[in-house]
């Protein structure tokens, strides 16, 4: 398999506030939480302002806490045992429910819908067990890459991805985008699918080197997608020239 490790980070974040004393994966407490109490939370390094959009992050926590509490036991567990190992069907329930995973946008009459932080709440569950137990999906292949601002801009390093002059003019600039405009849809978009043509490449190239012995399907839209990440982490001095989208949304 190569399945890999999901991100340790927000694993850090949640044990840190849960040695302070805040039950900060309970819903109980998050379904009444403040601003000033995330602001506490969330507290960035000194000098570095608040957190952004702190208003809507309050609001989503509140909402997801209520559903979990009126709808699933307050726990995201029966959500998952709900979803009978289908990475769709959960997809649905968490869409379905909770309106802060909606990330749709209208392209040229047409409803369009990326799902970003509920791709990725699969795809981490997935990656942490491992595809056993809770994580375990017999469909994980419908989730597609998960289309945010940093994977597009380790496209555009590799030349998978090309930016026309006038968008490339504006993101260079720095101008922040309008969240829902049509740059910002074609760019998550065009990710996608070219995230999809990787995977596709490297299942042709698994098969035509059987000694290898790696299952073709065991390359996906994760995968890839926790690659380009990982190689922009480590590689971000080569990738600090080139300009990435803006965009102030609480879906990414």
């Amino acid at each position: 398999m190569m399945i890999k490790q999901c991100d340790n980070s927000f694993f850090y974040f949640f044990f840190y506030d849960t040695q302070e004393g805040i039950p900060i994966i309970d819903p109980n407490y998050y379904v009444n939480i403040t601003c000033e109490e995330l602001g506490k939370i969330l507290r960035p390094d000194e000098g570095a302002g608040i957190a952004p959009l702190l208003e809507e992050r309050v609001k989503s926590l509140q909402q997801v806490g209520r559903i979990l509490l009126d709808k699933f036991n307050g726990t995201f567990v029966e959500c998952i045992k709900a979803s009978n190992k289908s990475a769709e069907k959960l997809l649905k329930i968490i869409v379905n429910n909770f309106e802060c995973y909606r990330d749709e946008a209208d392209f040229y009459g047409h409803r369009v819908s990326f799902y970003k932080r509920a791709q990725i709440l699969i795809g981490d569950i997935w990656s942490c067990y491992k595809a056993i137990d809770l994580g375990e999906f017999n469909d994980i292949d419908v989730i597609t890459m998960f289309a945010d601002y940093r994977v597009p801009q380790v496209l555009l390093h590799f030349g998978a991805m090309r930016y026309s002059n006038p968008l490339l003019s504006t993101l260079q600039s720095g101008t922040e985008l309008v969240e829902g405009c049509l740059e910002e849809i074609e760019i998550r978009g065009c990710s996608i699918e070219v995230v999809e043509r990787v995977v596709d490449r490297v299942r042709i190239l698994i098969k035509q080197y059987p000694n290898l012995n790696i299952i073709p399907n065991s390359c996906n839209a994760i995968i890839v997608d926790q690659f380009l990440w990982e190689y922009r982490r480590k590689n971000c001095d080569k990738l600090e020239s080139l300009p990435f989208h803006k965009v102030r949304t609480i879906y990414y």
